[in-house]
């Protein structure tokens, strides 16, 4: 059978819209490259039950979003700061939470930065004042240089990865249990991993944007084929 794998949506609450109350949204590729390496997308809003959803999923996709609140690391935001509706890290920390340990889940551009938050990291707020330019953002195509030794290079069969960049925020301190995987040759953190053997990576370019890129396809078809060893086992 496919494995049921959750993606949390971007939210917008806004109970004073009485049409509609907010907006829930979700880039169509996330979704698209889940069903195209045989897994189920199923979409996760603020309002559902999380408890029932960690009994049933076999994965977990974070995809990219807006700013996470600094204050969830000690610091005060920085002016360039765009912070996202807290209705959605605050679901997906109590999801965080629920699922086993053992369920895989993969981080992309705030989802990466989401994984090093919850494990007590911090993050870079604004990258442009480290390196005087704006090259992480805009959907430049960068070249990543991966540990050989990661778990990440042995999915995707590869030592350098080619990806697209829409960020100005990145992993600052490193959180408890993970272990950077690769570096833009700038100094920037591009990917984490979990340090055992759980199924658990983040990275900092969009794969999602490179459907085209055979790094892309491995890393999300070795995601999808995790997620159904997980199912199969859990059963």
């Amino acid at each position: 059978m496919k494995p049921l794998i959750g993606i949390t949506v971007v939210s917008k609450f806004a109970p004073e819209d009485a049409r509609t109350r907010g907006k829930l949204e979700l880039n169509w590729n996330y979704a698209e490259e889940v069903a195209k390496s045989g897994g189920v997308p199923i979409l996760i809003p603020p309002v559902a039950d999380l408890e029932v959803l960690a009994g049933i999923l076999d994965g977990w996709l974070i995809p990219g979003g807006a700013d996470i609140d600094a204050r969830h690391w000690g610091e005060e935001n920085h002016p360039k700061v765009d912070l996202g509706d807290p209705s959605r890290f605050e679901t997906e920390a109590k999801l965080y939470q629920l699922i086993p340990k053992e369920m895989p889940v993969l981080g992309i551009c705030y989802g990466c930065q989401f994984l090093n938050v919850q494990a007590g990291g911090s993050l870079e707020q604004h990258i442009p004042d480290r390196v005087s330019q704006s090259d992480h953002e805009g959907g430049t195509m960068q070249s990543y240089p991966v540990d050989p030794e990661s778990q990440l290079a042995r999915l995707t069969g590869t030592q350098t990865i080619e990806g697209k960049s829409y960020h100005h925020q990145a992993v600052g301190r490193l959180g408890d249990g993970l272990k950077i995987t690769s570096r833009h040759e700038d100094g920037t953190v591009e990917a984490i991993e979990s340090t055992d053997d759980r199924w658990l990576i983040g990275v900092q370019w969009h794969p999602e944007r490179t459907p085209g890129s055979q790094a892309t396809q491995n890393l999300m078809r070795e995601f999808v084929n995790a997620c159904r060893k997980f199912k199969e086992a859990r059963r």
